[in-house]
């Protein structure tokens, strides 16, 4: 379960995130939406414990976030947007790695690696360095690390990105059966028509506010509109795409 309580946090004289109300209940998929720089990255960033609230309290799996971080932590699983990793380890090795900072005894640490690398198609990289893997390949180590530990909780940031459509076919279905078995995951991305597919619920902010809360159905109806790309335009500012694109096109033969 996630759940905050007006979350704010500051960057200076910047508000980045204001007064946030959240709930994620077991076996809910809430896909989380905006636009860039809406707030969306400092939220989960709070929600993982990298960063710490200006006001406001994050509840993670039972426990306050700033209060209890080694708690939540150890119930958190995490694939960020961009994320740094050991490039002279192998795949393999970097699970064993994920997995001993996760307190998983040897024999259930090396069993979950060797089925999580099998099933994303890695058996045969498994002791390639990491620096020679594909970006589709580094990403399904990064969600295979996230879930070795078997998370409560998950926190999923572009997950999808460079993977082929096979992969994200079986990572789709991977997140639709955890929250089957009550995990709480949220989920940011741009692909909308994705989000519309595999979350139960949605939440959009925009300039640090939360500005739609609902099923992608119930959006498009409050906003008039038929698909959630076109909810999300007009919910965020970018009412007239086609005048945008036609405008942008304009600015380069003026220019050519």
């Amino acid at each position: 379960m996630i759940r905050t309580e007006r979350l704010s946090r500051e960057y200076g004289a910047k508000l980045a995130l204001s007064d946030l109300s959240l709930r994620v209940d077991p076996g809910e998929i809430l896909g989380f939406l905006g636009p860039n720089g809406a707030g969306k990255s400092t939220t989960v960033k709070i929600l993982t414990g990298m960063i710490r609230p200006t006001t406001g309290r994050a509840i993670v799996a039972g426990f306050d976030i700033v209060e209890q971080p080694m708690e939540a932590k150890a119930r958190i699983g995490y694939v960020p947007e961009t994320a740094a990793l050991y490039d002279g380890l192998s795949a393999a090795e970097y699970l064993e790695l994920v997995s001993c900072l996760h307190h998983l005894d040897r024999k259930t640490a090396s069993t979950r690696s060797h089925e999580l690398l099998e099933l994303f198609g890695l058996a045969a990289e498994r002791h390639q360095r990491l620096s020679e893997l594909s970006k589709g390949m580094r990403q399904k180590v990064l969600i295979a690390a996230a879930l070795i530990h078997r998370p409560e909780v998950l926190f999923l940031d572009e997950p999808l990105d460079g993977l082929d459509a096979n992969a994200a076919l079986v990572v789709k279905e991977v997140l639709k059966q955890l929250a089957a078995q009550g995990r709480t995951i949220l989920f940011c991305s741009h692909i909308l028509d994705v989000v519309e597919r595999i979350c139960t619920r949605i939440v959009i902010i925009n300039q640090g506010r939360q500005i739609a809360d609902g099923t992608s159905a119930a959006i498009c109806e409050q906003t008039g509109t038929r698909t959630l790309e076109e909810a999300f335009s007009r919910l965020t500012g970018v009412r007239d795409v086609v005048r945008v694109a036609a405008d942008v096109i304009s600015a380069l033969e003026s220019r050519g």
